[in-house]
C-alpha cells in the first residue's frame, strides 16, 4: 500500500496507546476516549493514519460538542 501523501511504499503498523479529546478551551471539562489502534506510519513523510474502533466513534460522536463531525489525520 502506497502512503497517501508522498505515494511511496515505506509503511510500517505500530500499535498505539492515545486519548482523543475535543479540542478547544470549552471542552476542557470533557473526558477524552482512550484507543487502543494500530497505526500505520510512513517511514519517510511521516504521515500517520488510524482506524477508531466502532463503539470509541460512538463515544466520541455522543459527546461532540453541536453535532460537530471532525476528520482526523496525522501528519508532520
Amino acid at each position: 500500500m502506497s502512503c497517501p501523501k508522498c505515494t511511496l511504499r515505506n509503511q510500517m503498523e505500530f500499535s498505539a496507546e492515545m486519548m482523543v479529546h475535543h479540542r478547544g478551551f470549552r471542552n476542557l471539562d470533557k473526558s477524552g476516549v482512550v484507543l487502543f489502534p494500530k497505526v500505520l506510519v510512513c517511514l519517510d513523510c511521516g504521515f500517520s493514519q488510524f482506524t477508531a474502533p466502532k463503539a470509541a466513534l460512538a463515544l466520541l460522536a455522543s459527546d461532540s460538542p453541536n453535532g460537530e463531525r471532525l476528520t482526523m489525520a496525522a501528519a508532520v
